[in-house]
């Protein structure tokens, strides 16, 4: 049965397609039908601790780990949960992500919406690629707590190019660790066509930088509309008295009449 469910489900890494290279893209489909789909740029930010210049006390440094090209991507698709797990670097990175699908009652009545319920990141510093001198060495595990993002309406994609942050707590002494999300599109639910998303629906930073970018030109129209309907009706006007009779205003005018 294991093997079976092996031969069924497949997941692909197409992060070469991507112009941007820092732009991930991952899929995973069962029974040849695309199921979840994910395209961002990530990169976390992890503080860790090393020897100060005295031997004695610890001082903070800070890692940027960006999420390598080249990754393994496994995978998971159901009725209400999916999950995405991405590994680099040998394993010394391991991001997974968690997506629950459930109702929700507004005004409307009862609607279904999916969210992003729960990251979990899990990084070595014994790698010395980004983790140099740590002190701390070994695996821990950055988790979010009632994590509740990227909330869409069932049956969309969720679209955001701005860039967002989801804090998560390490096992190494409860630091803070830093998620940092850019040019997301994902849909891990209802997928009714092979490798394309379903329409989007946007985050709102950037419906709000979208109506910024448009507000001026929709009040520049409605400013030219204006004053090409006043210069219309004072032409008109114009016309309209230039056609009247126009009665003298000198009394002396009216001698021949009578």
């Amino acid at each position: 049965a294991a093997a079976r469910l092996a031969a069924e489900q497949e997941v692909e890494n197409l992060s070469g397609l991507s112009p941007n290279p820092e732009k991930d893209i991952f899929v995973v489909r069962e029974n040849r039908t695309t199921c979840l789909m994910a395209e961002f740029a990530a990169k976390f930010i992890v503080p860790y601790d090393v020897w100060a210049s005295n031997y004695v006390d610890l001082i903070t440094e800070q890692a940027d780990i960006p999420l390598s090209r080249g990754a393994e991507v496994k995978g998971k698709c159901g009725t209400n949960e999916s999950e995405l797990e991405i590994s680099w670097l040998e394993q010394a990175y391991t991001l997974k992500l968690f997506f629950l699908k459930e109702g929700h009652n507004t005004s409307r009545g009862q609607e279904a919406f999916w969210r992003l319920s729960r990251v979990q990141f899990t990084y070595d510093t014994t790698e010395r690629t980004y983790f140099k001198d740590a002190v701390s060495l070994g695996k821990h595990t950055a988790s979010s707590h009632r994590l509740s993002a990227l909330v869409t309406p069932a049956g969309k994609s969720y679209e955001c190019q701005a860039q967002q942050t989801i804090s998560l707590i390490s096992s190494d002494h409860q630091k803070s660790v830093q998620l940092l999300l850019s040019e997301v599109r994902v849909q891990p639910f209802d997928i009714t066509a092979d490798f394309v998303f379903s329409e989007e629906h946007k985050c709102p930073v950037d419906q709000r930088e979208q109506l910024e970018e448009t507000l001026p030109l929709i009040l520049g129209l409605i400013l030219g509309l204006v004053i090409v309907i006043t210069l219309c009706v004072y032409h008109i006007h114009h016309k309209l008295t230039a056609n009247q009779v126009q009665i003298p205003r000198d009394r002396s005018q009216y001698k021949h009449m009578g």
